[in-house]
């Protein structure tokens, strides 16, 4: 993995604006990127109302995350909340969920985890209610490897403590995995690393619903799939920055 890491790097270097061109997006607070990501992946499929949430890990050991009331769609960046890592609200009068404890006990357990999502998304839920993984069929699907946990002692929503903690434990060292009749989860270092496992999860489960209903097709191998998977330790170079000047286009209050 480091060898595909250092590609990566070599990539992002070699084909990096030149210096005089235009910036690829603005200057973004880090709460702007956390409503920009809520944003980008509520068009993703990542959309149940007013469900789901994301938090980010800061280097002060803050954590910043969209509020309960507002969907993903509408907020901005003065709507995001900053918690203490004890999930105590610092500087907003807006509420978070309840199911809050998730997040915090995965922070807790894995330290290399700055940023988790969970939400009832499209394609993946579909998936999570059959409680099958989707196999991978394509390049644009294979981007964060194939391993993929399903949990499926699902027996309540996340607000019991003892719940969210034994989803967490269960989860292990994985960079995602989807919960039995409830939804899907991403963990990932940063937003960018975030951003691209959460679009690969619902492209490869759209895609694998598709190929099912179509009548079925033969899988990419592990060992293909693996050899497509040398973007996920930094992104995908330049996607996070296109989605979000979409975002931005369609509405430039975002920032406010």
């Amino acid at each position: 993995m480091k060898r595909f890491d250092g590609l990566n790097r070599q990539m992002v270097e070699q084909f990096a604006p030149r210096p005089g061109r235009r910036p690829l997006l603005p200057p973004l607070s880090e709460k702007a990127q956390v409503a920009l990501m809520c944003r980008m992946l509520f068009r993703e499929g990542w959309n149940e109302h007013i469900a789901g949430h994301i938090t980010y890990r800061l280097a002060d050991g803050n954590i910043l995350t969209n509020p309960w009331e507002l969907s993903w769609d509408e907020l901005t960046a003065s709507d995001i909340v900053t918690l203490d890592s004890d999930g105590q609200i610092i500087d907003s009068e807006w509420n978070v969920t309840p199911a809050i404890g998730l997040h915090l006990q995965l922070h807790a357990l894995r330290p290399d985890v700055h940023v988790v999502i969970h939400n009832h998304a499209h394609w993946s839920g579909i998936w999570a209610n059959l409680q099958k993984v989707p196999p991978v069929y394509d390049q644009a699907g294979a981007y964060c490897g194939s391993r993929l946990p399903l949990y499926n002692e699902y027996s309540g929503t996340f607000e019991d403590k003892d719940t969210s903690l034994s989803a967490a434990e269960a989860l292990g060292d994985a960079r995602w995995a989807l919960l039995a009749n409830h939804g899907s989860l991403v963990v990932a270092k940063d937003l960018r690393q975030a951003h691209l496992r959460a679009i690969t999860l619902e492209w490869r489960s759209k895609r694998a619903y598709e190929v099912l209903v179509a009548g079925g097709a033969t899988p990419l191998p592990d060992e293909e799939v693996d050899k497509l998977t040398i973007v996920d330790d930094n992104g995908f170079p330049f996607c996070w920055e296109a989605m979000a000047r979409r975002e931005l286009k369609e509405d430039p209050s975002i920032l406010d």
